[in-house]
C-alpha cells in the first residue's frame, strides 16, 4: 500500500534508509539575529531571521500596546513578543502555503472596565466579527529535488507497518499541537549537535520516482554517540521510538516554539524534564528510516515546520550542505 507522508506534523518526512544513486542539490540559508525588548520580565528576545516564504518565518510589527495584543494564523494562536513599546508576531509559514496575500488576525486588549475587553487570559483564539488584521505577502521559493533509488518495500509499506505508523501518526499530531502559556526567553537556537548539514530543508523528496513531499528539517551529519544538547531551553514533552523517526525527543520552548529531534542512539531525558540550552539530552545515532547515523531537527511555531537555519547566528551555522546521510 502506498503511503503518502507529505504534510503530516511531526514525521521526519522522506527518511530512509539502504538508499543508493541518492543525488542532491541544495544552499544553506544565512542568518542574522535581531533583538527587541520582551515584557514578562525578560529583558530582551532575539527574533530570527525573517524570510516571508513557504517553510519561513513571518516577523510583523504588531505596534505598541500596554498588553501583548493576540495573533492567530489560519486559526491556531501565534507567538507574539516584545514590550509595551513594540509587539512583534512570529509566524510560522508551512511548506504546502500558497505564495500570496496572507491575513494575521489581530486582538488587542480593551482597557480596563470597557465592557468589551479581554485579559491576558481570556478569550484565547477568538475570532470576533470585524477582528484587525495584518497582511503580509508569501513570495514564492523554488527548493532543490532530491531523488532515491530504495528498496520497493521501503516506499510501499506492509500492512502491519502501516498500521503501526498510522497509530503513532495519531499521537504525534497531539504532541505537534502542544502549546504552553510560557514565552520562550530567546528564539536563537544552539546548532544541537556539531557536524555538517547532509541535508537542508525544504528538499522535495521523490523515492523510486514517486514524490513523498519535503523534507521538514535540517539532518546533522555526525558519527554515532555524538551528544545532542537542547538547542534552547525548555520542557521535554514526548520521547519514543517511533517507525519513521527512530528515537526521538520533543521539546517544548513556550507558546507554541518547539523541536524535534530523530533518529537518536540513546536519549538521556523524559518527558515532564527542564533542560537548559546547551544540555545533553541524547546522541546521535541511526533509528528508524535512515540511510546512516545524523540527527533530523526539525522545529515548529504555530503547528507549523519551519527552517531551522532561520534561527541559528550566521556564524554558528554549520558547515555548507553536502550530500550524506539522510
Amino acid at each position: 500500500m502506498l503511503l503518502l507522508l507529505a504534510g503530516l506534523p511531526g514525521l521526519c518526512a522522506g527518511q530512509i534508509s539502504a538508499a543508493s544513486n541518492s543525488s542532491s542539490t541544495s544552499t544553506s540559508t544565512s542568518t542574522s539575529i535581531n533583538t527587541i525588548s520582551n515584557a514578562s520580565n525578560i529583558s530582551s528576545i532575539e527574533l530570527p531571521t525573517a524570510r516571508f516564504v513557504p517553510g519561513g518565518v513571518a516577523v510583523l510589527a504588531l505596534g505598541p500596546a500596554a498588553q501583548a495584543p493576540r495573533a492567530s494564523f489560519n486559526g491556531v494562536p501565534v507567538l507574539v513578543v516584545g514590550d509595551s513599546k513594540a509587539w512583534h508576531a512570529v509566524v510560522g509559514i508551512a511548506l504546502t502555503a500558497k505564495p500570496g496575500s496572507a491575513r494575521l488576525q489581530v486582538q488587542r486588549a480593551q482597557p480596563a472596565g470597557s465592557g468589551t475587553g479581554t485579559g491576558a487570559g481570556a478569550g484565547a483564539g477568538a475570532a470576533a466579527p470585524g477582528l484587525p488584521h495584518h497582511d503580509f505577502n508569501i513570495e514564492p521559493v523554488q527548493y532543490a529535488e532530491q531523488r532515491l533509488t530504495v528498496a520497493p518495500g521501503q516506499v510501499d509499506l506492509s500492512k502491519a507497518d502501516l498500521a503501526r505508523f498510522q497509530t503513532e501518526r495519531v499521537h504525534l499530531n497531539q504532541v505537534a499541537a502542544t502549546s504552553s502559556p510560557t514565552l520562550p526567553a530567546t528564539l536563537r537556537m544552539l546548532q544541537p549537535t556539531p557536524g555538517r548539514l547532509s541535508s537542508s530543508f525544504g528538499l522535495s523528496r521523490v523515492f523510486n520516482g514517486q514524490s513523498r513531499g519535503q523534507h521538514s528539517g535540517l539532518d546533522i551529519a555526525a558519527v554515532t554517540g555524538t551528544p545532542v544538547v537542547a538547542p534552547a531551553a525548555g520542557r521535554v514533552i514526548d520521547t519514543g521510538n517511533y517507525f519513521f523517526n527512530g528515537r526521538t525527543v520533543w521539546l517544548d520552548h513556550g507558546a507554541g516554539f518547539m523541536t524535534m529531534l530523530c533518529h537518536l542512539d540513546s536519549i538521556d531525558v523524559k518527558p515532564g524534564d527542564e533542560v537548559t540550552a546547551g544540555q545533553r539530552v541524547a546522541t546521535v545515532g541511526a533509528t528508524g528510516r535512515v540511510t546512516g547515523p545524523h540527527l533530523h531537527w526539525s522545529v515548529s511555531l504555530n503547528r507549523t515546520m519551519v527552517d531551522p537555519a532561520l534561527f541559528l547566528p550566521a556564524e554558528d551555522t554549520a558547515t555548507r550542505t553536502t550530500p550524506g546521510p539522510r
